[in-house]
């Protein structure tokens, strides 16, 4: 697939006709585009007067348009009911109330199109909330999805050898969305932002045009199972000859008939003996390329196969069992940030965001929550060996009342159908995100059980509170023991040494399906070290009332490495992933994430030094955490983990240093812990006897390794 350069502004871009009549002409519609707004949905301006980018948010236009963020959604008004902030005790139909003095924006820009094709498919990758788009004044349809691609035939509308004016109709909020169509549901989210947010393209092809193709590795046989959709767009039938090859590999050919106006699936097979697998750590990737006799297109894949287990609770990469460790990010939340700008178009940003940072972090997977990304963020994941659990948008919890009454199950079906085809060929995805903490039996039996087939490798699901749909799909847990704050319980770590690192209720219950944790902590500190909505009760108490920024930024470090060494350690759970790693970050924010500068993507210190240790692959856990001790003789219980697919020789050291960091007690022990392994063991130090403040340290150094994985406990001697 070739692409040909953007030209900025409403400036003309020139398209020849392809030498070869199987080709087909990619042309990105990146770039910058003039943008006005209306208060009726049919009201094209007569004037455009501001310019933005595309991708991007309609935040960033030039001039601003005030207000372009304002909007009360249903959950935020639910908040505000369950505060006592909101006087009515309904709450409103469809998606939220408007605060806006307008309702739809629309994007304009000018193209020279060359030599005649017999289709012309106008691609808009993501926008938000419902797309439009008018090709020289007439209207080619309309996409309601704010997640998916809306893919328009402007075949009719185009002048072919002439300028062409583009006109595309975005909804300034989410109210501008029929009841039936979701939007978004995020209790935590203030700002609405509207755009067109990932890329914008214009397909120009001759007949049967491929509309996807679909590549399923298939390990035990060797071979990649391919399913093509072709259309055709013209009146005749057509004898077409469909390949697939991949470099090295023999090329599949079919031929068959398609009729006028219709459209055909084929299912194809090529074999890769001894296939390059595509892991974490060889993110080897094949492309496919794909003929007809009037089109091509080019697919990248990997050969991997990723699934859940329900007998060994255990998650499973390529025939082996894998344990994934990671965050989440939180996208559409980052679009409220005061400091997101253009930075999820930015491709060096995005790269360090998916690639450097994580690694430096023990980082191999990422949940997607709240909000899906830009294509490019997944084409840049399955490069970086990155495993992603794909969510769609939806958070309803487990109160009936918060589902939205107007979705059906068409409806959703067709979100979800246009949402798998969009993302199926990455390797990065290896689970399907149902739904966020929701309790939805009709997404359980009567979407995912529809859609499932069309996943051709068969990923898992995962479907929020719901018990899972099918026997092998895994379940969430989000056991968050710091928000007992939030009653008048509390929490104390010396909770956990008494603790099975078990799944809570707080998941789908009951279920004995293989589980993992996407969301623990409770902890967040706003980038300047002040609590945030959620936390202020648990500084106040961990770090007390008149701590520091830095204090907070310590204690909140130091807590989430225990937490996740703990879950970590006791091997429950199939993976372990933190929230949340991006996010907002701004006065009444409910979370917010550890960049210090998320600009140039810096984290805060002590959670780069202790977080980072608690998610090596060699892990350890010290079951220790009471704040005090008499001197004398002490034995620790030490828990050690292997993700590693080998066995891992280790020394194992426990200190215990003063203030200034000079050991005053020492213990040893040589061990070997196997492949996914874990083991046990015990160790006895004489604890000083002169008072005052220590750390414990212990240390697992694998053999010829000069970095050790360390757990820290602080602890004082009385």
């Amino acid at each position: 697939m070739t692409r040909t350069a953007l030209l900025s502004g409403a400036a003309a871009l020139l398209l020849s006709c392809p030498l070869q009549a199987a080709e087909r002409s990619v042309v990105s519609l990146n770039g910058t585009w003039q943008i006005d707004e209306s208060l009726m949905p049919d009201a094209m301006p007569q004037q455009f007067t501001h310019h933005v980018a595309v991708p991007g948010l309609i935040n960033q236009s030039q001039p601003a348009f005030a207000g372009v963020d304002e909007f009360d959604s249903r959950e935020q008004i639910s908040n505000r009911i369950h505060e006592g902030k909101w006087p009515d005790k309904t709450l409103p139909e469809g998606n939220g109330v408007r605060r806006q003095q307008r309702t739809h924006f629309w994007y304009r820009r000018s193209i020279m199109v060359g030599a005649p094709r017999e289709v012309a498919l106008l691609v808009v990758h993501k926008a938000q909330f419902g797309t439009g788009v008018w090709i020289n004044g007439k209207k080619a349809g309309e996409h309601l999805g704010c997640f998916t691609a809306g893919r328009f035939n402007v075949t009719s509308a185009i002048r072919w050898n002439a300028e062409n004016e583009i006109v595309i109709r975005v909804g300034a909020d989410p109210a501008q969305l029929p009841p039936n169509v979701p939007a978004g549901t995020d209790f935590e989210k203030l700002k609405w932002t509207p755009g067109i947010y990932d890329d914008v393209e214009l397909i120009l092809a001759d007949n049967p045009l491929i509309q996807y193709v679909q590549v399923a590795p298939d390990l035990g046989r060797s071979v990649a199972r391919i399913e093509t959709m072709v259309e055709n767009f013209g009146t005749k039938i057509l004898d077409v000859t469909l390949k697939q090859s991949i470099a090295g590999a023999p090329t599949a050919t079919d031929t068959f008939q398609i009729f006028g106006n219709s459209q055909a699936i084929r299912s194809q097979e090529i074999p890769l003996a001894a296939a390059h697998l595509w892991t974490p750590n060889d993110p080897y990737l094949y492309t496919l390329t794909t003929t007809t006799t009037g089109d091509s297109t080019a697919t990248r894949f990997g050969m991997r196969e990723f699934r859940f287990d329900t007998a060994t609770k255990r998650a499973w990469l390529n025939g082996k069992v894998f344990f994934f460790r990671g965050s989440n990010i939180n996208l559409h939340r980052f679009f409220e940030d005061p400091n997101c700008g253009n930075l999820p178009w930015d491709d060096a940003w995005v790269r360090k965001l998916l690639a450097d940072v994580p690694r430096r972090m023990h980082w191999n997977s990422f949940r997607l929550c709240i909000g899906p990304v830009p294509r490019r963020w997944l084409e840049i994941a399955d490069e970086a060996g990155l495993l992603i659990e794909y969510e769609y948008p939806i958070w309803t919890g487990r109160d009936p009342g918060l589902w939205h009454q107007a979705w059906d199950r068409r409806t959703l079906i067709t979100e979800y159908q246009e949402f798998l085809r969009d993302n199926w060929n990455h390797p990065s995805v290896i689970l399907w995100d149902a739904a966020n903490e929701t309790d939805s039996p009709l997404i359980r039996d009567q979407v995912i059980p529809w859609v499932r087939t069309m996943d051709k490798s068969n990923r898992a699901w995962e479907d929020g509170y719901t018990l899972p749909s099918g026997p092998d799909d895994p379940a969430e847990d989000h056991p968050y023991l710091f928000s007992a704050f939030m009653g008048s319980k509390g929490f104390s770590m010396t909770e956990l040494e008494r603790g099975t690192g078990g799944k809570s209720t707080n998941s789908a219950h009951p279920t004995g399906h293989a589980a993992f944790i996407n969301e623990y902590g409770w902890l967040w500190l706003n980038r300047d070290g002040t609590p945030t909505k959620l936390t202020q009760k648990v500084y106040d108490t961990v770090a007390g009332p008149n701590a520091t920024p830095a204090e907070r930024f310590r204690w909140n470090a130091y807590l989430l490495a225990g937490l996740t060494e703990y879950w970590r350690a006791h091997r429950n759970f199939a993976g372990v992933l933190h929230f949340v790693y991006l996010t907002a970050s701004f006065p009444g924010a409910y979370t917010s994430d550890h960049f210090v500068d998320v600009r140039r993507l810096e984290l805060e210190p002590h959670f780069a030094d202790y977080v980072a240790e608690a998610f090596k692959p060699i892990g350890v856990y010290v079951n220790f955490w009471q704040p005090q001790l008499p001197p004398g003789k002490r034995t620790f219980d030490i828990m050690v983990v292997n993700d590693e697919w080998e066995e891992a020789p280790l020394m194992l050291t426990l200190t215990v240093e003063d203030k200034s960091g000079t050991v005053v007690a020492r213990a040893t022990r040589e061990l070997t812990v196997p492949a996914n392994g874990q083991q046990t063991i015990q160790l006895t130090v004489e604890m000083p006897s002169q008072r005052g403040d220590y750390t414990l340290r212990a240390a697992a150094r694998k053999q010829g390794s000069d970095a050790p994985t360390i757990s820290r406990r602080w602890v004082r001697i009385q």
